[in-house]
């Protein structure tokens, strides 16, 4: 069953997608809201604060990629999971929906039980996370993991949660060497298909933020986390 305090937004100009999304989730005990607008959604996110979006790309007032670039720009949402919704399944539109913050994709047709199974496995991993309230310092890096944070140099840091994850795990295992696969398992999970390309997004956006000194790339291997410069 859904947990009950998580809140759900549901974005999509197709009444029969929201009807059948918001009926479905309801009665998985989630609370839900749903916009067919997304310059609407914004508004109704903000006031909302859900744990997770369902976001269209193909909208016609305003596209799902400009809608969630708005969305991460709202300081409270940061940490919001947004999972864009699109009948398109082209690998560029895939990874235009990671450069604008988004945690996850997925392919229409939407099958509802499917997708309750997915996101009920995405809030599980998210709650054995929460439980673990570590802190890691590095050369003037501070990840606080019980608040989501991270500071450099007594800054604060703005990382959507799957790019905190990502730096969090490499920083856990400094030194050592994680493959993309390795990486695809442990932040997104087995029951998500993702490209590999996702994880170099992610990684780059990281270092756009953090600067290039903490993370270095293995030529045909994968990634670590570096202790010293």
């Amino acid at each position: 069953m859904g947990d009950q305090s998580r809140k759900i937004l549901v974005v999509d100009d197709e009444k029969v997608i929201l009807e059948l999304l918001e009926y479905n989730l309801s009665k998985e005990g989630f609370v839900v809201q749903t916009s067919n607008s997304g310059k609407k959604a914004v508004e109704v996110a903000k006031e909302f604060k859900p744990d997770l979006i369902l976001l269209d790309i193909m909208m016609p007032d305003q596209d799902g990629v400009e809608t969630c670039r708005q969305i991460r720009d709202i300081p409270e949402l940061t940490d919001t999971y947004i999972i864009f919704l699109t009948a398109r399944a082209e690998e560029y539109s895939e990874i235009a929906a990671f450069e604008t913050g988004a945690d996850d994709y997925i392919v229409k047709p939407i099958k509802p039980r499917a997708l309750i199974s997915r996101l009920v496995a995405l809030f599980r991993r998210e709650s054995k996370r929460e439980d673990k309230a570590d802190e890691i310092q590095v050369r003037g890096l501070r990840i606080d993991r019980s608040s989501y944070q991270v500071y450099l140099n007594g800054d604060q840091i703005v990382l959507p949660k799957k790019e905190f994850e990502l730096l969090y795990f490499l920083a856990q295992s400094p030194n050592k060497v994680f493959t993309r696969e390795d990486l695809l398992k442990n932040i997104w999970g087995t029951d998500v298909y993702v490209l590999a390309r996702t994880v170099d997004v992610h990684i780059r956006k990281v270092r756009e933020k953090i600067g290039e000194g903490f993370i270095s790339t293995v030529k045909g291997v994968g990634y670590k986390f570096l202790v010293e410069a």
